[in-house]
C-alpha cells in the first residue's frame, strides 16, 4: 500500500495516521495474467489502483473488433468510469496483461472516507482532472494526427508500457492495424 500512500501524497498532504484509516477500508487483491476483472454488463461500483502489474481496458465493437481504451501500470487507476461514476452497466473489459497486485477502491467506502478525511475529495478531483485531460488529448490526437504522430506521442507519454504489452494492443489503442504499427515503427526508427 506504500505506492498508494505515495500517490496520494504526491497530490495532497496526508499523515500516516490518516492513511492508516484509508488502508483499513481498502482491499489488496492479486490477479493472474490474462484474468478479466471487469466485464460488460456489470455494475462496477469500484475501481483499482495498480500496486504492481499492467492492465488494459477495452471494448469489442459489433463486428467483433477489440478497441483498447487505456492501459494502466504501477501508480495508475483503472476501471469502467461510465459504470463507476454514471451508475450504468459496464461497457468495458478490464484485463490483466501481467500478474497484478491491485487495491480495490469501492465507491461507497471511498465516499465515506470524505467525511473522515475531507481533503480526499481534492485528491479525487485532481485525479479526475488529469484523467479528463488525458482522455480529451487522446480523442483529439486520434482525430487529427497521423498514425506516426500518434505512435510518437504514445512512446513519449507512456515510455514504460510499450515493452510490457502486445503489439496488437498498442495498435488497437492507436486505432490502427498491427501491420500499420509495424510500418509506422520502421518509419519512426529511421528518423
Amino acid at each position: 500500500m506504500n505506492r498508494l500512500y505515495d500517490h496520494i501524497n504526491s497530490r495532497i498532504s496526508i499523515s500516516e495516521s490518516e492513511f492508516d484509516i484509508i488502508a483499513q477500508k481498502l482491499r489488496e487483491l492479486k490477479f493472474k495474467k490474462k484474468e478479466v476483472i471487469i466485464k460488460p454488463g456489470q455494475f462496477t461500483t469500484f475501481h483499482f489502483f495498480v500496486l504492481k502489474g499492467c492492465l488494459r481496458s477495452f471494448f469489442i465493437d459489433v463486428t467483433g473488433k477489440e478497441h483498447t481504451v487505456t492501459f494502466a501500470i504501477e501508480n495508475w487507476f483503472i476501471g469502467d468510469h461510465i459504470s463507476y461514476f454514471g451508475g450504468e452497466k459496464s461497457i468495458l473489459y478490464v484485463q490483466c496483461i501481467e500478474d497484478c497486485h491491485l487495491v480495490r477502491i469501492d465507491k461507497d467506502v471511498w465516499e465515506s472516507l470524505y467525511n473522515e478525511i475531507p481533503k480526499l475529495e481534492s485528491y479525487t478531483r485532481i485525479n479526475l482532472e488529469r484523467s479528463f485531460v488525458a482522455s480529451q488529448r487522446k480523442t483529439i490526437n486520434n482525430l487529427s494526427l497521423s498514425a506516426k504522430q500518434r505512435y510518437s506521442n504514445f512512446r513519449i507519454t507512456y515510455p514504460d508500457i510499450e515493452q510490457r504489452v502486445k503489439n496488437y494492443h498498442i495498435a488497437s489503442y492507436l486505432g490502427i492495424t498491427p501491420e500499420s504499427l509495424s510500418r509506422v515503427r520502421k518509419e519512426y526508427l529511421q528518423v
